[in-house]
């Protein structure tokens, strides 16, 4: 490895950083992060810290877990690629194939599609939710719904249905005919409302407004997430993905859960639909699926959906979409190991325990401090904290974040800063030492401000 000066000095002159303006990372170098053992990580100049951020959502078993590396290197020694297009497959493609379908089958869902992640899978679901009113003879169900504050990955088609306009005012114009009601978002929403079961009947009734608007039989599908991630851990009552599939139902729409985020125990139970008691109609996956160890994605579909592809005897059914490295043999094989090691270590219970303890203990810290204007989560471990320059009017403070990350990072716990709040997603293995060491952390930087 070249020397620290080296890699410090040379990190953006060569290399554009994801969600960040070039400029902005020659001013302000990242951290350079070059080794991690368990739920820390350690950077280019020996400081240690938890990851409270566990990777990007992704690192759930931490980063010590060695039947998925050790997976990985069997089957690069065995078979390091061959791809999954019409006319050939690989064993560990089929295998997990298996593993998935019963996974997943208290959701629903029996069929994989294989992608390279969650901006894939996105794109996977919302190509397939069109082709299936086509072979179903609706070829005008063409448009999508979503939810503003939504975070789908930042393909066109993803960046067409996110809600939030950091990933789309730049790229204009987009895929015609997406369209947006709001998020059960209490803190701030268009209607006022405070209370989350009448604010997710409001949601709700826009939809129903916006469908009878645009024509149920323009509509191919309603992609959501369970509990809105990137948009700021925004949860909504536990009425509300109930409400969306039954309204989803009644109009002939397909409900698309995307849980890139939240499958695999993230929110305390196996999926985030789950969580809710809703089967949905296809769901996204990706991240926690190989534990961050190797790109590798899964769309997940219903019988319904499968059936009306399977028994499809036109042609029309013919599937005129994949990626390269769909069904990876060494993303299939890090799959079953993590999939395995994550049903062996229950990792929803504990998700459920630490992220209890870590809300809890963000709600003490709102108590302390004016500035935060709003604590989300309490549902496994994803929280969210939103910074404020005035809690009485709810003014957004998007400067205090960067400064809390910033010490926060020196006591001991790295962040993440989205627009005005403080996002927190560590790996399921956290333990409860390691929570006490993150809100000490996140104390020392907002008494620092």
């Amino acid at each position: 490895m070249k020397d620290s000066n080296f890699l410090k000095e040379m990190n953006a002159r060569h290399l554009w950083h994801p969600m960040a303006h070039p400029a902005d990372s020659m001013a302000h170098p990242p951290r350079i992060i070059t080794g991690a053992e368990g739920v820390r990580i350690r950077d280019i100049d020996g400081h240690e810290t938890i990851d409270a951020v566990g990777g990007l959502w992704n690192v759930n078993l931490g980063f010590s877990c060695q039947p998925v590396k050790d997976a990985i290197v069997r089957q690069l020694d065995v078979l390091p690629y061959y791809s999954t297009f019409r006319g050939t497959s690989n064993d560990a493609a089929i295998e997990l194939s298996v593993m998935l379908a019963d996974f997943f089958a208290p959701d629903g869902l029996t069929r994989a599609f294989y992608t390279s992640g969650g901006s894939d899978s996105v794109e996977t679901a919302l190509r397939l939710a069109r082709q299936y009113h086509k072979v179903r003879g609706e070829p005008g169900r063409t448009k999508f719904l979503s939810l503003k504050k939504g975070y789908h990955g930042t393909h066109f088609g993803g960046a067409s249905v996110n809600g939030n306009a950091n990933f789309r005012t730049q790229y204009e114009p987009l895929l015609p005919g997406c369209f947006h009601i709001p998020a059960p978002y209490p803190y701030r929403n268009p209607f006022g409302e405070t209370d989350p079961e009448r604010l997710a009947q409001l949601c709700a009734a826009a939809l129903e407004d916006e469908i009878a608007f645009q024509g149920a039989g323009t509509i191919a599908a309603f992609i959501m997430e369970p509990i809105l991630g990137a948009g700021g851990v925004i949860v909504p009552h536990d009425s509300f993905m109930p409400m969306i599939r039954d309204i989803c139902d009644r109009h002939g729409i397909l409900l698309i859960a995307d849980e890139v985020i939240t499958a695999f125990g993230r929110t305390g139970d196996w999926s985030g639909s789950r969580h809710w008691g809703v089967q949905p109609d296809m769901m996204c996956t990706a991240k926690a699926i190989t534990n961050g160890y190797f790109p590798f994605g899964a769309v997940m579909l219903s019988d319904k959906v499968v059936e009306a592809f399977e028994s499809d005897d036109t042609g029309g059914g013919a599937i005129g979409h994949g990626y390269t490295y769909s069904g990876h043999p060494v993303g299939a094989a890090a799959a079953i190991a993590c999939l395995n090691e994550t049903i062996r270590l229950d990792v929803p219970a504990n998700a459920a325990a630490r992220g209890a303890q870590l809300f809890a203990g963000v709600q003490r810290l709102m108590d302390r401090h004016e500035m935060i204007g709003d604590v989300r989560g309490g549902h496994g471990l994803m929280t969210a904290i939103e910074l404020v320059s005035d809690r009485t009017a709810k003014t957004p403070d998007k400067a205090m974040p960067a400064k809390v990350q910033e010490v926060a990072y020196d006591h001991g716990a790295m962040v993440r800063v989205s627009g005005p709040n403080i996002i927190m997603s560590p790996p399921l293995i956290l333990s409860e030492t390691d929570v006490g060491t993150i809100l000490a952390a996140l104390d020392a930087g907002f008494r620092s401000l």
